[in-house]
């Protein structure tokens, strides 16, 4: 239920059994549930449904004003973590809310709000902010993610990132690159990313048609429709896709988890 998906079209009706299903398939992973909303209340209800479901946590992003007011983006962060008592996922992405958080608001978010276990720092260039947030915090103090798809992926790790909180479709790739990371095997992080990136960035195009097209030959999903007014895959685009697909995993099954 990320921003960048469609939870904009979703009714609450839907959100909900949405959530269910997904903690219910989850055989004891930790589900994170986007709860985002323009109102305070709203996020804050949101956010109390998602804990009543069973959500390990929630990723709310910050509700975008006429006027930028830092004070008013930390008290709308700050009465979610008081409705609810799950960690919190801060998701700074500019360019989806028209919300800059500047470094100092980031930090004192994490300063005063305990509940913010987690950054999902999307804000570009990603790699010199994560930089700086990992400096400018305590040690360990939270969890700094990175999505866009791992379309900077190799640089985000190299930024001290510690993984991907992203849509990309082949989700076994992403954790080959924070694993060969984490071993220090910097040449691997390299050749990976560079073998994948035709495919994020074909991925990365506008709305969710391509990943939904994805998911479908991937067997995720029986239909890759999306949501009107969106327009699904088109013809050509799916030719394109099946290019990029076969040479990036010639004669692979991807209805299984790909060798990497």
């Amino acid at each position: 239920l990320g921003v960048l998906g469609e939870s904009n079209r979703l009714t609450d009706k839907e959100r909900e059994a949405l959530t269910q299903t997904a903690v219910a398939a989850s055989d004891g992973l930790p589900i994170i549930v986007g709860t985002s909303h323009p109102g305070t209340r709203a996020t804050c209800d949101l956010s109390q449904m998602a804990e009543a479901l069973g959500a390990a946590g929630v990723m709310v992003t910050p509700s975008r004003e006429a006027v930028p007011n830092p004070e008013r983006i930390f008290e709308y962060f700050q009465r979610i973590a008081q409705a609810i008592s799950i960690p919190i996922v801060a998701q700074d992405h500019p360019a989806s809310t028209q919300v800059h958080m500047a470094l100092p608001l980031v930090l004192r978010l994490l300063d005063e709000i305990p509940q913010i276990a987690c950054i999902k720092q999307e804000a570009t260039p990603t790699p010199p902010k994560t930089r700086a947030l990992i400096a400018q915090m305590p040690t360990g103090r939270a969890t700094i993610l990175t999505g866009l798809g791992a379309l900077y992926g190799q640089y985000d790790l190299a930024s001290g990132a510690d993984g991907f909180m992203t849509g990309f479709a082949f989700p076994e790739v992403l954790q080959a690159l924070v694993r060969a990371r984490n071993a220090g095997q910097h040449e691997r992080v390299h050749n990976i990313y560079q073998r994948f990136l035709p495919l994020i960035v074909f991925e990365q195009q506008p709305g969710v048609a391509v990943r939904k097209e994805i998911f479908r030959l991937r067997g995720l999903a029986q239909s890759s429709q999306v949501r009107h007014p969106a327009i699904s895959i088109d013809a050509d685009t799916a030719v394109q896709l099946q290019a990029v697909l076969q040479t990036t995993l010639p004669d692979i099954d991807i209805t299984q988890p790909i060798p990497i």
